[in-house]
């Protein structure tokens, strides 16, 4: 899988950017050169790269500088730094940017793809660990839901077991409310009569 992926080289000196892109097509990477600075971010700006190989003495924007542009502008991208001035302060200096892997001149094509090779395969691992640290974050706020939903739950919980039980004794004991409401109606037809029966014969004496 990581044999196709795109790598962008950058070397001013057109021998060097041959030789880096017949050993890495070899092994069945996608390359394309570019010959400076500016015109590998201007390639970076409209096509994605998996990969960077860049010189560092180059005229113009010099490959350390182009590699802080690229880690600002395409963080996730690795940058491989080759130089044939290999000073303690380029190195460093490289390191620091996050560079991920540093050559020195002359190159032999072991070096050129144990290097894309190890990249690459970093770079695998650092977005695994990002994906796999993203759905720990989503397992644990999915789980935080329910945990507050069943505290928050006995506050409404018996109104709502009262208001079921108050509901289910109404239901079975509405026949026998109405069967009772059915008897009591004549008697209580019987006492009204009486009643103002009686009011009347007492007002007439």
């Amino acid at each position: 899988m990581m044999r196709s992926r795109k790598v962008l080289v950058v070397d001013d000196d057109a021998v060097v950017n041959r030789s880096i892109t017949r050993v890495l097509s070899g092994e069945g990477y996608q390359v394309r050169e570019t010959m400076s600075g500016k015109e590998a971010l201007a390639e970076l700006d409209h096509q994605q790269y998996d990969l960077v190989f860049t010189d560092i003495k180059m005229p113009g924007m010099d490959g350390l500088e182009m590699t802080s542009r690229v880690k600002k502008a395409h963080p996730g991208v690795p940058v491989v730094v080759i130089t044939g001035f290999g000073t303690e302060a380029n190195e460093s200096r490289a390191r620091q940017l996050g560079v991920a892997g540093f050559l020195r001149k002359p190159l032999t094509p072991e070096m050129i793809i144990e290097n894309a090779d190890r990249a690459l395969r970093e770079r695998e691992e650092t977005q695994e660990a990002i994906r796999l640290s993203a759905l720990a974050m989503a397992a644990t706020a999915a789980a935080t839901v329910p945990e507050a939903a069943v505290a928050a739950a006995p506050a409404v919980a018996p109104a709502g077991r009262e208001s079921v039980a108050k509901n289910i004794a109404l239901f079975f004991a509405a026949p026998f409310i109405g069967l009772a409401y059915f008897l009591a109606v004549p008697f209580i037809g019987t006492y009204a009569v009486v009643k103002y029966g009686w009011k009347a014969i007492t007002k007439s004496t």
